[in-house]
């Protein structure tokens, strides 16, 4: 229940009006079909007998009577249209809201959660429910709202003719509701333990339709292979959900039965009761709609019930990932970062990522000076990228500590350390956004159009962005309409510029010249040079 109630709660704080409105919107439309009701046996009445009831004091004729059914049938209509609209409104708040707090979570976890496989299950899962749970739980208490106010009217009609017929009336969708609980728990421990199959089927559906892959999918033939793939782990998914749904009909199928010989039952009932006199026909009417709507509402009261147990096992996950939190944070006491870096410094550093059974680093030193070029040689899977990971704090050692000016970086507020440090990784991100944003990116916060150019022309890219259709305003990457790709090696200087855009102390260039030709390497050197008479920490990771 609690869960529950945090769901509702944050619904209500996406948008507060909205949330009363339907509040507001399910009471009303829960009371005009039992005013409906009486008016309808009133109807009936006066048109079999001819006596005409008075209400307030005024004479109510068949035309009076009619017309007072059909302005609530009206009435009724509208108040689902509004109802309608703001179902609409709150939707899409609530989509607005929980993209929000998800991407802010993902934004201030750790690396260390992307190496772990439960952390993706505990995101697939939180990201494929987090549009529609929260919804369906406010429903499910709306529906719940509303079937209590219903069924309270019909149990005082009902109670006019016989307790038995509430009775009969309750018993007979108590297995339907043990049935849905059955269903609800099957689903929800199927779902939650092939979470990875899942997942699986939406990587092979990146792999068969991203572009990113579409290169070596083809070059390969490759497609045929992650097609069977997916149908394999579909097939599989499939045959196992229809047999616990297979099992389950055959319980839902004894439920139709047990509530159809409840109507019968009860419909016999008002057939002798009608026929000996005992109530009108207009009553008759009254009741017989009564007791089906009361079947219907009951179902519903089950199905908001089932609903809600069934959205409070999901709604977990949600907030499963919600409340995971980042080990690495900021120190209470920060330290200012200094304007000017005399040293970086690796002691003793030992790491290995999380869940490896070897260290990637092992007792490994280094100091880098200021105005100096400070090279980082080694193999594949010598750690390389993982020292400039650990200085950025994306991880913390396991021992020893890395040092700015003689300083434990883990002293340091992590926003200033990472403004202090300016990096570009091996695997840079093409930012499919304009040229000039994404050179910008380097320090967002301080845009500065004639800065953009410098950079540009220090690592030569400006050679080629100005020749674009809209110089630095054209679009790059073919993702989007107008945009305009670049060669790899194109890339790798725009992202040499965001890199030096933010005018950082600390340089880090992991393989910076990858794909460059020889007169943009040379380029590359020239300005690295410039940049360490500047007095900046220069440090360049070069594989062996």
């Amino acid at each position: 229940m609690k869960l529950l109630l945090k769901a509702i709660n944050m619904i209500r704080e996406c948008d507060p009006k909205a949330f009363w409105m339907r509040i507001f919107y399910v009471i009303v439309l829960s009371l005009l079909p039992l005013l409906n009701l009486y008016i309808l046996k009133l109807l009936v009445d006066t048109v079999t007998t001819g006596n005409l009831p008075v209400m307030g004091g005024v004479e109510m004729n068949a035309y009076i009577l009619l017309g007072c059914f059909c302005i609530i049938f009206l009435l009724d209509r509208l108040v689902n249209v509004c109802n309608g609209v703001n179902n609409d409104v709150m939707q899409q708040r609530l989509v607005d809201y929980l993209s929000d707090r998800m991407q802010r979570q993902s934004a201030r976890l750790d690396m260390a959660y992307y190496d772990n496989p439960e952390y993706h299950d505990t995101y697939h899962r939180a990201q494929q429910e987090a549009s529609y749970r929260p919804l369906q739980v406010l429903s499910g208490f709306m529906g719940l709202l509303s079937s209590v106010i219903t069924i309270s009217g019909i149990v005082v009609m009902l109670c006019t003719a016989s307790v038995w017929i509430i009775v009969v009336m309750i018993v007979a969708v108590i297995p339907s509701f043990v049935v849905r609980i059955i269903k609800a728990r099957k689903l929800y421990a199927f779902r939650r333990g092939n979470t990875q199959s899942y997942r699986r089927t939406s990587y092979y559906t990146a792999l068969l339709g991203g572009r990113d892959f579409a290169k070596e999918m083809r070059t390969f033939g490759l497609a045929p292979h992650f097609q069977e793939k997916f149908v394999s782990v579909r097939r599989t998914l499939v045959r196992d959900i229809l047999k616990i749904s297979r099992k389950l009909a055959v319980y839902d199928s004894v439920c139709a039965v047990v509530e159809t010989a409840a109507l019968f039952a009860v419909t016999m009932f008002l057939i002798i009761s009608t026929t000996n006199g005992d109530i009108t026909i207009g009553s008759f009417v009254m009741l017989f709609e009564a007791f089906r709507k009361g079947q219907s509402q009951l179902s519903t009261l089950v199905s908001s019930i089932s609903g809600l147990y069934d959205n409070k096992l999901f709604i977990g996950n949600l907030f499963e990932f919600l409340d995971l939190t980042p080990s690495i944070e900021n120190p209470e006491n920060p330290i200012p970062f200094p304007e000017k870096v005399e040293t970086v410094e690796f002691r003793d550093i030992t790491f290995r990522y999380p869940k490896m059974e070897r260290d990637v680093l092992s007792h490994y030193n280094l100091v880098a000076h200021a105005g100096e070029i400070t090279q980082i040689e080694g193999e594949n899977g010598f750690g390389k990228t993982t020292l400039l990971k650990l200085l950025l704090r994306l991880y913390d050692t396991d021992e020893g500590a890395v040092l700015v000016n003689g300083v434990d970086v883990r002293q340091y507020e992590l926003t200033e350390l990472r403004r202090g440090i300016a990096a570009i990784f091996q695997d840079y991100v093409r930012f499919f956004c304009t040229a000039e944003e994404n050179i910008a990116f380097g320090d967002i916060q301080h845009y500065d159009p004639e800065r953009v150019r410098y950079v540009a022309s220090l690592t030569g890219a400006d050679s080629y962005i100005e020749r674009l259709p809209k110089g630095y305003d054209t679009m790059l990457g073919r993702l989007f309409d107008g945009g305009e790709d670049l060669s790899m090696g194109q890339w790798q200087r725009v992202a040499l510029a965001r890199q030096l855009y933010s005018d950082a102390p600390v340089l880090i260039f992991d393989e910076p010249t990858a794909w460059m030709d020889v007169p943009s390497r040379d380029k590359f050197y020239n300005t690295l040079q410039m940049l360490k008479e500047q007095g900046k920490v220069i440090i360049l990771i070069k594989h062996v």
